[in-house]
């Protein structure tokens, strides 16, 4: 399939949500910015992708990053994060949502494992109650050490490249 092709609305997200619970699929929810995809990103969604045999990622948009980031952010724009992610095989859909969190994406497509980082409690992750209620589970995954978008961006400030 072509990475074009996985960059989906949240209408045709719920759609084939449907088809992949018809057919038995154990279905991965991650989100993020994903500014500038670095190791640590390519890790964590890789083994994001293990807790399940398909995989959502809810990509923030333009708007939402530069509100949750700052003005100069992103770096790379919505449709070029998206293509870019999309290309990844371990990545089965891509959706954009301009939300400051990802509740009305993942309220709407119910995951059956909802992933983030270790930076984060199962308290403080979004949509998690949510999850467990329809009787998903709440998943977190330890980051690679000395890998994130910011550092990247600090050290290309720092020597000038």
């Amino acid at each position: 399939m072509h990475s074009k092709n996985k960059i989906v609305t949240l209408e045709d997200a719920q759609k084939i949500r449907q088809e992949w619970k018809s057919n038995g699929e154990k279905v991965v929810f991650t989100n993020g910015c994903f500014d500038i995809v670095h190791l640590g990103h390519v890790d964590y969604l890789e083994q994001a992708r293990l807790k399940g045999s398909k995989m959502i990622l809810g990509l923030n948009t333009d708007d939402s990053v530069k509100r949750l980031k700052g003005e100069e952010r992103p770096i790379n724009n919505e449709y070029a994060r998206a293509r870019l992610l999309a290309a990844f095989e371990f990545i089965d859909m891509v959706i954009l949502f301009g939300d400051d969190t990802p509740l009305n994406l993942i309220s709407t497509l119910l995951p059956d494992v909802l992933v983030k980082g270790a930076d984060y409690t199962i308290d403080n992750i979004v949509g998690a109650k949510e999850v467990m209620n329809n009787g998903g589970s709440v998943e977190t995954i330890t980051l690679v050490e000395g890998f994130s978008t910011s550092s990247i961006i600090e050290k290309i400030r720092k020597h000038g490249l």
